[in-house]
């Protein structure tokens, strides 16, 4: 069985100390070696966004890297969707706004999301992009915030792979493994879903809307704003199976005990870091997890708390990603054992 360990969110303690014991416990720096090219994987938070992990638990991070002799870099791809993080430049600014100066910032796919390599992986996809960076990388250390997210139920370590290490290209690949559906009986035409669509892709035909553009990236924004609740998603859960595949193709880069895994649950909200209003808390803070599996760290957090909450939010089963990942060969437990710490 992978274990997982845990403290618990105890502002009584010094949390810095505590996560240094938590790494200690964990290995999580072990498989770094002198001169090592290590990727700090992490969501820097979309500007305005208050919920992103705090920075000074990053900068421990880069110390304790760099005191095993490795070079430790922060690391994030480019997002799909027009936001502050759509480009290199953009990117970078948004993170040093949000306080992750404490070691180079290197976006994984390039100033325009170019630069990537293409992988073969399981599941639903049969290959993914990965992100240069990424892949060129001797070892990482994924660095996740738990919370919910509007498509696929909650965000952890495998949403950390699958879609921060890939760059729009593979972003797209997993999201197109959903459908949107319209039902043409409640439709009345409006043209809402054209107005909210940051890139106006639905099309008013004949009285009707239609969505039929290959770049729709399937996200819920037109779902959400139609006011006659015409639009569905079909297959819903086949993100949740994209998300495994695409994290096995990005693991399949390393080798199994150069990454490692720290999960933070903490300002736990419904909706992602992607977006500058992520919603209140939805959960008490929990603690901050460390793991050499993707798949147990993040079964961890959600049997530490009541994810049916997330299952409510999404309208999806948030351990679907994980039995996928499982499935598809990650090794991980879907109950794994937490030693507190």
């Amino acid at each position: 069985m992978l274990a997982v360990y845990f403290v618990p969110w105890d502002v009584e303690q010094n949390l810095v100390l505590e996560a240094e014991r938590l790494y200690e416990a964990a290995g999580t720096f072990s498989g770094i070696e002198r001169g090592d090219l290590v990727a700090v994987k992490l969501h820097v938070g979309e500007l305005g966004n208050p919920s992103y992990v705090q920075p000074f638990f990053v900068h421990h991070i880069i110390q304790k890297i760099r005191d095993m002799g490795g070079k430790p870099f922060l690391t994030d791809s480019n997002t799909y969707y027009c936001v502050q993080r759509h480009n290199a430049y953009d990117h970078m600014q948004t993170a040093l706004m949000n306080g992750f100066n404490m070691a180079p910032f290197i976006v994984a796919d390039g100033l325009r999301s170019e630069n990537s390599c293409l992988v073969r992986t399981r599941g639903i996809l049969s290959e993914i992009q990965v992100s240069g960076a990424i892949a060129e990388a001797d070892a990482m250390v994924v660095v996740s915030h738990c919370k919910g997210h509007e498509i696929s139920g909650f965000g952890g370590a495998i949403k950390n792979l699958a879609m921060g290490c890939t760059p729009r290209a593979g972003k797209l690949a997993q999201h197109r493994t959903v459908s949107l559906e319209i039902d043409h009986a409640k439709c009345n035409g409006c043209g809402t879903c054209k107005n909210v669509c940051p890139n106006n892709l639905p099309e008013i035909v004949n009285g009707k809307a239609a969505i039929t553009s290959d770049v729709c990236m399937r996200c819920p924004i037109c779902k959400s704003e139609c006011p006659t609740n015409a639009i569905k998603f079909v297959n819903q859960e086949n993100i949740c199976k994209a998300l495994a595949s695409a994290a096995l193709g990005v693991l399949e880069t390393f080798k199994p005990e150069k990454v490692s895994y720290v999960n933070f649950a903490k300002d736990i909200t419904p909706n992602c870091d992607c977006l500058p209003n992520p919603g209140a808390p939805i959960l008490e803070d929990i603690g901050i997890f460390a793991a050499n599996s993707p798949v147990s760290i993040d079964a961890a957090f959600l049997k530490k708390t009541n994810y049916q909450l997330f299952n409510k939010h999404s309208n999806i089963d948030c351990m679907t990603q994980i039995t996928e990942a499982i499935n598809i060969g990650i090794p991980g437990e879907t109950t794994p054992e937490i030693q507190k710490i």
